[in-house]
């Protein structure tokens, strides 16, 4: 009976830790034990050895009892059958353990024990919980707030459609919105509003001689802008976009026409303009809800990129009115921008190389070029 009791406990110990309840793990191992070291010191007669175990025991149950009221009932009823028991297995040492005691002693632990390390079995194996174990007596009052600080800002969840709202209708209104793109996460200002991509600037502590790109949903903007763009950069544009590659083109008054708007002179340098076409969902629907958006990553310029709303939030979001919230980004490096403005000419130039390796982005020109 003894064996059999502390191989059940050894079960069910390991495979209440396998469920990470540690405290219910420790305590079904440590009663383990105790059923082992009874068996193994009553039977070598060693009773001295068993006697100083259990003492020791019994101070260390006594903590388990502490933290078993803070779990469950059934635990908390398994160690105060076990500090009892200890007591019985003392008394039996001592010759001084009265019978109808040991009886009851033992029919009361027997069954908490078994229904205990029937429900940890169950409970573990299915994963769920198919038997109770009772709602803990007490539980310990968190010294933190109930209540955590406010964001700094406005930051909805990207899958909601009201968060993309919110963060387009600030957009249109000139706000600057931290929003996740399909590298990076970005600084965002429409393009029909200068006094916004200024701010950018103001925010990002960015030089500026620093061109800031613009974003937008699909290639049939660009080609309904009618820019002067040549039948080679049109197929290269084809197979890059969408995706992680921005190209440099020559600037020009289409721009206007593609819904650039006011903010002409405060976006690309004065000859050529970077363009890209994310591949991220959110992203496009919220370029469709504002129209062309200016793009820079949001970081303090000369910073590590945001790979996650949260950095964006925490180093920049008292600047921001808004903070569109997409948890990882799907890189961790912004996106590879080529110059695009002589590829008739010369080719194309890798300007920086980001999340596409350069030799891929030439792969793929070669392969254009060579159709």
């Amino acid at each position: 009976l003894i064996l059999i009791g502390g191989f059940v406990q050894l079960l069910a110990g390991f495979l209440v830790f396998r469920k990470y309840d540690h405290l219910g793990g420790a305590a079904f191992l440590t009663f383990s034990a105790l059923w082992s070291s009874h068996l193994v010191n009553i039977g070598a007669g060693n009773s001295e050895g068993f006697t100083a175990g259990s003492i020791a025991f019994l101070v260390l149950n006594a903590f388990l009892i502490i933290l078993a009221s803070s779990f469950n009932v059934v635990l908390l009823c398994m160690t105060l059958a076990m500090e009892l028991l200890t007591i019985c297995f003392l008394l039996f040492t001592l010759e001084n353990l009265p019978l109808p005691f040991e009886i009851v002693m033992l029919s009361i632990f027997s069954i908490i024990c078994f229904y205990g390390a029937t429900a940890s079995l169950a409970n573990s194996m299915f994963g769920k919980d198919l038997m109770m174990m009772g709602p803990p007596l007490f539980t310990a009052e968190s010294s933190k707030k109930d209540t955590e600080d406010p964001p700094p800002c406005i930051c909805p969840k990207s899958h909601c459609t009201s968060g993309l709202r919110t963060i387009a209708d600030l957009l249109n209104t000139g706000a600057v919105c931290g929003v996740p793109t399909d590298t990076v996460y970005a600084l965002a200002a429409s393009c029909k509003h200068p006094q916004a991509i200024e701010k950018v600037y103001r925010i990002k502590d960015r030089p500026q001689e620093k061109p800031i790109c613009i974003f937008i949903s699909n290639l049939d903007q660009l080609r309904a802008a009618a820019p002067p763009i040549s039948p080679l950069l049109w197929e290269f544009m084809e197979n890059v976009y969408p995706g992680g590659i921005g190209c440099i083109i020559k600037k020009g008054e289409w721009l206007k026409k593609l819904g650039v708007g006011a903010g002409y002179s405060r976006v690309g340098t004065q000859d050529s303009i970077m363009i890209r076409v994310p591949d991220l969902t959110v992203l496009v629907h919220l370029i469709d809800m504002t129209g062309p958006l200016a793009i820079t990553s949001a970081n303090p310029s000369g910073e590590v990129d945001s790979t996650h709303h949260d950095m964006v939030i925490s180093r920049l979001g008292h600047k921001l009115e808004g903070v569109l919230c997409d948890g990882e980004s799907d890189e961790v490096v912004a996106s590879t921008v080529v110059n695009c403005t002589k590829i008739d000419e010369s080719g194309i130039t890798i300007v920086r190389e980001g999340c596409i390796p350069a030799g891929k982005v030439m792969q793929v020109f070669e392969s254009v070029k060579n159709r």
